[in-house]
């Protein structure tokens, strides 16, 4: 299990940018990831800005909730607290055939523990109800500050593409957004701007 602060900044961008941004900087990672995502059927978690999914990668999974940081530590960029458990591939699958089936289970963990202490009442409503699946690369960019280039298709057969910026110091990654955006001939706007996967997941479900 971690329990972990999450600043970045999050830019949607064209495939052109985004290929130019693969092969610009020093490769550190390049692997895929599938999103599960869980909600009521009135999106309770939603109302009070949290995400839940259980997520699958080759060989290990994971459970996540991104809740409201109650102490954000600034205002620029994205800012949650990120609830993480550990997952067997073989478990995650089985919840998920279970939820996929119309099957009702509960989660375990801090996760479970944080829904159970928050939501006990609705906790019998959650269900599986959009996914997004992501091709995931991880770049040493501007001043050694690790890059996260996605590119994610979603049910409906919609992709887009991605650029994360993840750091602790919000002005390094001000600094890096900004010479990028110089670089590769792009810029944050209101449309494409911190607009998370699991909104775009649901705006793209069948």
């Amino acid at each position: 299990m971690s329990k972990n602060r999450e600043i970045e900044a999050k830019t949607l961008l064209t495939k052109e940018v985004y290929q130019k941004l693969c092969h610009a900087f020093p490769l550190k990672a390049d692997f895929k990831q599938e999103n599960y995502y869980f909600d009521s059927p009135n999106f309770f978690l939603k109302q009070h800005q949290i995400g839940l999914r259980i997520r699958l990668f080759e060989d290990h999974a994971e459970q996540t909730m991104k809740v409201p940081d109650p102490c954000p530590v600034q205002k620029k960029f994205h800012e949650v607290i990120e609830i993480n458990d550990d997952l067997s591939l073989t478990h995650a699958k089985e919840l998920l055939s279970q939820a996929e089936n119309g099957h009702q289970f509960t989660f375990a963990g801090n996760v479970g523990q944080y829904l159970q202490e928050h939501f006990p009442e609705e906790i019998s409503q959650l269900k599986l109800f959009t996914w997004s699946k992501t091709r995931r690369i991880l770049a040493s960019g501007p001043q050694n500050c690790e890059l996260t280039l996605d590119a994610t298709s979603y049910p409906d057969g919609y992709q887009d593409y991605e650029l994360e910026i993840e750091n602790t110091d919000p002005t390094l990654i001000k600094k890096v957004q900004l010479e990028l955006e110089e670089a590769y001939s792009f810029t944050q706007n209101s449309k494409n701007t911190n607009q998370n996967k699991i909104g775009r997941a649901t705006a793209h479900r069948k």
